[in-house]
């Protein structure tokens, strides 16, 4: 009786992850097509900080911040942390008119560790929105104060729409192509890395936001306004600071809210290699974040008595997609096995209801949202893309990556 009962909450723990990813896809599924800003834009009276953090990024950050200052407005400011740089980053920036702070720390690694150093620059003439964006990032013409309208307008965290450069470059505010771009066609693991990028950051967040719920920080293309960026303290070596600040500032009672009219661009990585570490990073990070974050927000949900929090705390609990589907065949093969020795089906049928879940979710995201990025003939070829992913997943049983480790940017330009 007592080893039913494990198998019973060991299923439920798989088939509430697989429905929440399921409700959120449906929702998105069901969402309009036309992306709307929260807000009309600011006036010129307003003032925006552009904070950019950029650890040796002297390959990348001419073009990202030649394409920025068109967007800024006479009395905005564009501020260049050069975080341990050892090359032209600083230089490079000021050239391009940034305000450029340069932080030398060998002790106090981290993304976290330069925009806390950025915040307490601005901190003396504090601007009424920050907007904070990486230095290898493309952005639609008018992001930067659209970010910054809605902010203000809702005194909330604003995420846009943060996607891995797919080859489709329209109405993007950049000449040409940057540093980090592929002209050829990407291999499965690229093309499969970027709809799971897309599951994540556009697809779920767009369901969640359908249904009046924040979304998660992904860290770039996000904009706070002043008053909310004074009672934060960014300065941390967690390797996903940015979730962990959108949880931060939902207990608080400011949780970030999608802004799906704003999309910004980053590249692939130049290698396997590359994107090895970054997605080590990331979702070594998102697991961590689950350990640490999930009972914390569920208690403070039965405590606030906010539906927010608890729906936090369940889209939290979703790992990334490959791990999720790769517990989801493992539990379903051993719930079958048990229930053949032992005659209990329902741990197993529960198991195959979170699997159809999943299946439909992923469908769904696919159908609306994906097809013209990934052909069906690529999706059906996940199983391998996933066998690429058991060693990251084994490392963190192992080895978890605890420090921030930047991913290295393309060097080769496309003429």
């Amino acid at each position: 009786m007592l080893v039913q009962i494990l198998l019973l909450i060991v299923a439920s723990a798989l088939l509430i992850p697989c429905a929440m990813l399921l409700i959120e896809c449906l929702s998105a599924f069901l969402s309009p097509l036309a992306a709307r800003p929260i807000s009309a834009p600011l006036s010129e009276d307003f003032s925006i900080a552009v904070l950019m953090p950029a650890h040796n990024e002297a390959d990348v950050i001419v073009e990202t911040l030649t394409a920025l200052t068109p967007q800024l407005s006479p009395q905005d400011r564009l501020i260049v942390v050069a975080d341990n740089c050892t090359d032209q980053t600083a230089q490079l920036a000021r050239e391009c008119g940034a305000t450029v702070l340069e932080r030398t720390d060998d002790t106090r690694l981290g993304k976290g560790y330069a925009l806390d150093c950025g915040l307490r620059f601005m901190a003396a003439a504090p601007p009424a929105a920050v907007v904070m964006v990486d230095a290898d990032c493309q952005f639609r013409k008018g992001s930067v104060r659209q970010l910054a309208s809605d902010a203000i307008a809702c005194q909330r965290p604003v995420q846009g729409v943060y996607l891995i450069d797919s080859g489709d470059r329209s109405g993007l505010d950049r000449s040409g192509s940057k540093s980090g771009s592929r002209s050829a066609e990407p291999n499965l693991k690229e093309a499969v890395s970027a709809f799971a990028f897309k599951l994540k950051n556009l697809v779920r967040p767009l369901g969640l936001a359908q249904m009046g719920l924040p979304c998660l920080l992904t860290g770039t293309g996000m904009a706070f306004p002043w008053s909310v960026m004074a009672t934060v303290n960014l300065a941390s070596n967690s390797i996903v600071e940015d979730m962990k600040l959108g949880f931060d500032l939902a207990i608080a009672g400011t949780p970030p809210v999608l802004c799906s009219s704003v999309t910004v661009v980053g590249p692939l990585p130049p290698s396997d290699d590359d994107a090895k570490t970054q997605r080590t990073r990331w979702e070594h990070g998102h697991l961590q974040l689950i350990l640490h974050y999930f009972p914390k927000l569920l208690s403070q949900a039965l405590m606030q008595r906010r539906l927010d929090l608890l729906a936090s705390a369940l889209d939290l609990i979703i790992p990334p997609l490959s791990l999720l589907v790769m517990i989801g065949l493992t539990l379903s093969v051993l719930m079958t096995l048990a229930a053949a020795l032992s005659g209990a089906w329902l741990p197993a049928f529960i198991c195959y209801g979170a699997g159809g879940a999943l299946l439909l979710a992923i469908a769904l995201a696919w159908v609306k949202f994906a097809q013209n990025d990934l052909s069906l003939q690529t999706l059906l070829q996940v199983p391998a893309y996933i066998l690429w992913k058991i060693p990251l997943y084994l490392k963190f049983v192992r080895e978890p990556q605890v420090e921030w480790v930047r991913t290295r940017r393309q060097v080769q330009r496309d003429k």
